[in-house]
């Protein structure tokens, strides 16, 4: 089966689709970045997402680290303290 001349062309003048963004690795938070996170989360009552984020900075976990932790991984005698503190 052939491939139309019309597609190939079509594909070579395509923009990719990062074109003009940033790669690679991104420079880190600075002090008052994370501050004014931490402000915004705490004034709109994210109290699970502050608690992630605290978690994710004062640990130096990436992202995708701090998504797939478990209670369990976190707090001691499998979370019951922690989850009688209201944070789901």
């Amino acid at each position: 089966m052939r491939v139309p001349t019309d597609a190939v062309a079509q594909a070579s003048r395509r923009e990719p689709w990062n074109k003009g963004q940033l790669i690679g690795a991104k420079p880190p938070l600075r002090a008052k970045d994370v501050w004014s996170i931490r402000a915004q989360l705490q004034m709109a009552g994210r109290t699970r997402d502050l608690a992630m984020f605290n978690l994710a900075v004062d640990s130096k976990l990436r992202g995708c680290d701090v998504v797939r932790l478990r209670i369990e991984d976190v707090a001691p005698c499998g979370g019951s303290g922690f989850l009688d503190s209201g944070i789901s």
